[in-house]
């Protein structure tokens, strides 16, 4: 196993995002409010697919706890994070 190349996918439901700007507060990293509907989405950097329902990135393990600091404070649970394997 090579140490270091653990990603996460990171999946924001853009039809449940209230535009509140709290994942981008607390990770502008990676999240961002989208200039297409005010929702928030991953950053270009990191994405894989955005729509205007959805949202989805993949990430190093080094911004795993950013990323989690963004869904935490999501009031509405919009964001979700999964471990690739």
């Amino acid at each position: 196993m090579v140490v270091g190349l653990v990603r996460y996918r990171v999946v924001v439901d853009r039809a449940a995002c209230i535009s509140c700007g709290a994942a981008p507060a607390a990770c502008p990293e990676l999240y961002e409010l989208g200039s297409d509907n005010f929702k928030n989405r991953v950053v270009e950097k990191y994405s894989v697919k955005t729509d205007e329902n959805v949202s989805v990135g993949e990430i190093p393990e080094e911004l795993y706890s950013c990323a989690k600091s963004g869904a935490d404070v999501c009031p509405v649970n919009a964001i979700k994070i999964e471990r690739i394997d």
